[in-house]
C-alpha cells in the first residue's frame, strides 16, 4: 500500500482530514515503537510504506519495550504535539486496524 492510500484509509476510518490522519498515523506508530520490541518494530516497518516506516525506528540503545495498557497508549498519543486529544482514540483505532 502506498503512503497516501494508507493515510486516506486512516482519515476515512477516523473521520478526520488527511492532515490529521497523517499526524495521528505518525504519532501512533512512534508510540507503538515504544510499546513493542525493536525486532517487532522492524518487522512492522518492513510492511509499511517508507514514509511511515521511519516512525517505528528507535535511537540506538532503545531496545527495551515498555509495557502499558491501551488507555495509556491513547493518552500518550493524545499528549503528543499536534494531536487533538479528542481524536486520539479514533485515530489509534484507525491506524491499528488499517492493513499495510
Amino acid at each position: 500500500m502506498e503512503y497516501e492510500d494508507f493515510v486516506n484509509a486512516v482519515a476515512t476510518r477516523a473521520k478526520v482530514s488527511t492532515d490529521q490522519a497523517a499526524t495521528l498515523t505518525g504519532v501512533t506508530l512512534e508510540t507503538l515503537a515504544d510499546r513493542i520490541s525493536a525486532g517487532q518494530a522492524e518487522d512492522l516497518a518492513y510492511q509499511l510504506p517508507d514514509r511511515l516506516a521511519g516512525h517505528l525506528s528507535r535511537p540506538l540503545g532503545g531496545e527495551m519495550a515498555t509495557s502499558f495498557r491501551l488507555d495509556e497508549f491513547v493518552r500518550r498519543v493524545g499528549d503528543r504535539p499536534g494531536v487533538d486529544r479528542a481524536l486520539a482514540g479514533a485515530g489509534v483505532r484507525a491506524v491499528l486496524t488499517t492493513p499495510p
